[in-house]
């Protein structure tokens, strides 16, 4: 208690009285002349691991994909379309119109069954479908294709069953059943049917 009120009396003493300042503050000059020689830093040896880069020969199993391409000669659909003569691009031009799907497991079929037109786009619609036989462990490519003589069209694909997972498959747009196909396909004139 005894130290409590001691505190009270500096603070009071403290705040009671006026200080004015008189005179500014100066450190003293010091003078010092010193020699120094340059100090050293540790130094380490650590020992770790030697790395050598290089190759060696090892039997590891690669998946190789063998693709037979043999010409037959078959009928395929063929298509002449004449545009409106207020068509800006009339200048025709021959070309095929080809829609594939890579898929594992079961082989499946692919068949153009449509191909729809609408001012300067064409729908092709095709249909995949799985079949009985077993691929096993390989990889199977289907395609179907048309031949159509034509201007220069925008042509859009479009495959209606379920969508193999394989990256190639991402160029293609697929729907589950002809009815979701959007309204400016639904819309489209047919000009192909199978």
């Amino acid at each position: 208690m005894r130290n409590y009120i001691l505190s009270i009396a500096a603070a009071t003493a403290l705040l009671s009285c006026d200080i004015d300042k008189t005179q500014s503050t100066e450190l003293p000059e010091v003078d010092v002349d010193v020699e120094t020689e340059a100090g050293q830093l540790p130094e380490f040896d650590v020992d770790w691991a030697d790395v050598n880069v290089g190759t060696r020969t090892k039997m590891v199993e690669v998946p190789k994909v063998v693709v037979v391409m043999e010409e037959e000669e078959i009928e395929v659909p063929y298509l002449d379309v004449d545009m409106p003569d207020d068509y800006e691009d009339g200048e025709k031009m021959e070309r095929s119109l080809m829609i594939a799907a890579e898929v594992q497991g079961k082989a499946h079929d692919i068949e153009i069954q449509e191909i729809r037109a609408s001012q300067s786009k064409l729908y092709v619609i095709a249909t995949l479908e799985e079949m009985d036989e077993d691929l096993g462990d390989k990889t199977m490519r289907v395609q179907d294709q048309i031949e159509i003589n034509a201007p220069d069209l925008d042509v859009h694909y479009i495959i209606v069953g379920k969508k193999p997972a394989r990256t190639f498959n991402n160029q293609y747009m697929y729907v589950n059943t002809m009815n979701d196909l959007n309204d400016k396909v639904s819309n489209a004139k047919v000009i192909y049917n199978r």
